[in-house]
């Protein structure tokens, strides 16, 4: 997979709100990493906030909508790790600006 497709997955993935943060996924540091195969279908690896999250199943789903939307993806696999795990300091400037977090 090229640079270009990978930052298409992760510009897709920008899409995806968190319920409960309203931040997306990318900004919050909840996605490690983006795969496609050659058959098309997407490997995401990513965490949750926290393991007990209970909105986990609605940010999958948008996760396979959003990548859905790309032509090259005809499937998506989300692999949800808790190693390593989240914390604020994989946030991006922007999200925890937009979340008051120092």
């Amino acid at each position: 997979m090229d640079q270009d497709m990978k930052d298409s997955m992760f510009g897709a993935l920008e899409n995806v709100i968190d319920p409960e943060l309203g931040i997306d996924i990318v900004n919050l540091g909840l996605v490690y990493d983006v795969d496609l195969d050659d058959e098309g279908v997407a490997t995401v690896t990513m965490t949750l906030t926290s393991m007990g999250c209970p909105l986990g199943p609605v940010i999958v789903d948008q996760v396979n909508t959003a990548l859905g939307e790309l032509p090259e993806v005809k499937s998506t696999n989300v692999n949800i790790v808790w190693n390593p795990p989240w914390s604020k300091d994989k946030m991006t400037r922007y999200a925890k600006m937009a979340l008051g977090v120092r």
